[in-house]
């Protein structure tokens, strides 16, 4: 959840939508993003709107302290049944983000499942999931959590080694993240993903080789791999701007994602999205797809983003500005934007073509067709998908995903 909210029309106080992004959503799935916006410390290389109780501490925090948290976002879940009135959806897919929400107590996270539950309801099979930090969990909380109705548990591993996760300011043990995917497991969890960081100041090839290896030793379903992104504003940016760590180049970054993507699918993972793997279709995060095929969700709790029929918006930042709109019965969102139809064109182009899918060639203008048709012959576009009508992403082409994007939307 990024730090910064960008500019936006007003949100009516009662957060109203367009009749016409309500139109036609029961031909799209409806997903909940919940957002915890607490962490036990901040990790220098966060740029997520995440506070720490100090941070709170006398600025109004107390109005969505940790402890009344639950019954705060309980009331936006109620705020969304109003505002999507009689939309008779039922909910897909729940990811609980943050932060870390498991600093709350099981129950408070069951609870805010049972929300969306009563008010909405699941639809069959529904996929619930909630990050984790390995630190943060033990077996009787994944067992309340699977009890609760959650289905799939993400925990934040980030690197094997001592050395980086130093760098990165995680406060786990190597070895822990392994040992909560078999917590997981025993607790009656099917799919468990790790979230691996590469290209780390301070990481070699042999580093990111022994984390990948310790993942798929463990035996998750899903393995979800990012390259390092140093945001302006945080601890590590100074650090790199002072010399005191070194940082990584983007040739580190491609070689680390070579190592990846080999050691994974030999392992018996297949990429569906550039930075995501899983064993089967099954293991995919249906979430996450909701946000790549741009489908409707709701996004409740300071900072968090939603998206139905077309129109964008996003919450106040601060957890006390946020229980205040709610206490004063109005929304909590600060700004939106309704998409034209070439907004929804090139952000289909943007996301679907970093999917193992690809996106429809119908999607381009002709100067984006030409586009297409030489990335096809600089080898980062497929040649059977594309003469079939869709652009797919060669390996090489991963490398270089945004600057195809950019020849395609042009």
């Amino acid at each position: 959840m990024p730090s910064v909210l960008p500019d936006g029309e007003p949100v009516p106080q009662d957060g109203a939508l367009p009749a016409q992004a309500l139109a036609g959503g029961a031909d799209r799935p409806l997903g909940f993003y919940l957002h915890v916006p607490y962490c036990a410390t901040r990790c220098g290389y966060c740029d997520f709107n995440t506070y720490t109780a100090s941070e709170l501490r006398g600025s109004g925090g107390a109005l969505a302290s940790r402890e009344n948290y639950a019954d705060v976002l309980i009331d936006e879940v109620r705020l969304a049944r109003k505002v999507l009135g009689d939309d008779p959806r039922q909910v897909a897919t729940v990811f609980v983000g943050g932060g870390t929400p498991t600093l709350l107590p099981a129950a408070d996270l069951v609870r805010m499942l049972g929300a969306i539950r009563d008010d909405f309801g699941l639809a069959p099979g529904a996929e619930i999931t909630t990050e984790a930090n390995p630190e943060s969990v033990d077996p009787a909380y994944l067992a309340e959590l699977r009890e609760g109705g959650f289905t799939r548990m993400s925990f934040g591993m980030q690197s094997a080694r001592q050395h980086v996760l130093k760098v990165l300011d995680r406060t786990h043990t190597p070895g822990r993240p392994e040992a909560c995917v078999a917590e997981a497991r025993a607790a009656g969890f099917d799919h468990v993903n790790l979230d691996l960081i590469y290209g780390t100041p301070g990481e070699s090839d042999d580093d990111w080789r022994a984390s990948l290896d310790a993942a798929i030793t463990a035996g998750p379903d899903h393995v979800s791999a990012y390259a390092l992104i140093v945001e302006e504003g945080t601890r590590l940016a100074r650090q790199i701007r002072r010399g005191e760590v070194p940082m990584t180049d983007d040739d580190e970054h491609a070689d680390r994602y070579l190592i990846a993507d080999e050691r994974l699918a030999a392992a018996g993972y297949s990429w569906y999205e550039v930075s995501n793997w899983a064993t089967t279709e099954a293991a995919r995060c249906r979430h996450n797809e909701l946000y790549w095929t741009g489908a409707d969700w709701w996004g409740a709790g300071p900072g968090a983003h939603s998206h139905v029929g077309g129109v964008r918006w996003w919450n106040a930042k601060h957890p006390g500005a946020y229980a205040q709109a709610l206490a004063e019965s109005r929304t909590p969102g600060v700004g939106r934007e309704v998409l034209t139809a070439e907004d929804r064109r090139v952000e289909r182009i943007l996301l679907e073509l970093r999917l193992a899918a690809g996106c429809p060639l119908d999607l381009l203008t002709p100067a984006g067709a030409a586009a297409a048709a030489r990335a096809v012959g600089a080898g980062l576009l497929e040649p059977g998908p594309h003469a079939a009508g869709r652009a797919v992403l060669t390996l090489r082409g991963r490398l270089l995903a945004d600057a195809v994007v950019r020849d395609l939307t042009d």
